[in-house]
């Protein structure tokens, strides 16, 4: 008399079946992990190579273009080209930061400014970055997205994205920033931290219009480049 399975072979091979017979779509079995946002707690960067033509290995900002590409918070201005020398406008240069906390999303659907419509690819982000006190507008009811953005903006950001933390006068002498200057902590502390050190010249660079080389490189080393 022939024996028949035992009930834990004839369960085990009930499974086996169902996952032939379903290999995407069991909920049985799973492999890999699940995708995860960008962090801005890492700086590190993967091996593969540099794909824009226009960035060098030699160039300063090399590490920080990988950095901004692999962890979606920039992409390039064409498949092989990144435009390092184009200049950033306030919404891109916000976008950029909100990517790099993540993509938040914010609190509230309403802001006072009319500049900023609803469909824009800068609309959470400066939403995001008003709720946060990073940014505020360049009036009561206007943010000017498309306006150039300064370095000495640039530095304010990601003061206050930082929580806004002291530094000494020490820290570094441009004979562009002054104590009466709103950015004048905000570059005081990128100077100790070492996220910039002025431009060739001795200048900060304040008023000077920031490029996204730049800029992501001021965010690479505010969220801490090895």
């Amino acid at each position: 008399m022939r024996r028949r399975p035992s009930l834990f072979w004839r369960i085990l091979l009930g499974l086996l079946l169902l996952a032939l017979l379903f290999p995407t779509t069991s909920p049985l079995i799973s492999f890999g992990n699940t995708p995860t946002a960008p962090n801005a707690s890492t700086t590190e960067t993967s091996g593969h190579p540099m794909i824009f033509e226009d960035v060098e290995e030699s160039d300063y900002f090399y590490d920080a273009v990988r950095w901004a590409v692999e962890h979606g918070i920039t992409e390039g201005t064409s498949d092989t080209t990144f435009a390092p020398k184009d200049y950033c406008s306030r919404g891109q240069v916000i976008t950029f930061l909100w990517k790099a906390m993540g993509s938040p999303e914010p609190q509230s659907s309403s802001h006072p400014f009319t500049d900023v419509p609803e469909d824009a690819y800068y609309t959470k982000a400066v939403l995001w970055a008003a709720e946060q006190n990073i940014a505020s507008g360049t009036s009561e009811s206007t943010f000017s997205p498309n306006a150039p953005c300064a370095r000495a903006q640039v530095m304010t950001f990601l003061w206050k994205l930082k929580g806004q933390p002291a530094a000494t006068s020490s820290a570094g002498s441009f004979p562009d920033v002054t104590t009466a200057d709103y950015f004048y902590a905000p570059v005081m502390w990128a100077a100790k931290e070492k996220i910039t050190t002025g431009l060739i010249d001795s200048r900060f660079g304040a008023m000077d219009q920031c490029n996204r080389a730049q800029v992501v490189t001021f965010l690479w080393r505010a969220m801490g480049s090895p």
